[in-house]
């Protein structure tokens, strides 16, 4: 896995009613956790 569509995700926490700001701030951060765990379980043998 690569990464998100932020603009999806921008839009979805609009839609949530969370603020662009703060989204904006912490869903790279986020992302990039989730991207490395999404890999990492990717390569065990049992996925």
């Amino acid at each position: 896995m690569i990464g998100w569509d932020m603009s999806a995700a921008l839009a979805l926490g609009d839609a949530l009613g969370v603020p662009t700001t703060a989204a904006a701030e912490l869903l790279p951060v986020i992302e990039a956790v989730m991207v490395a765990k999404l890999n990492e379980q990717m390569e065990r043998p049992n996925g």
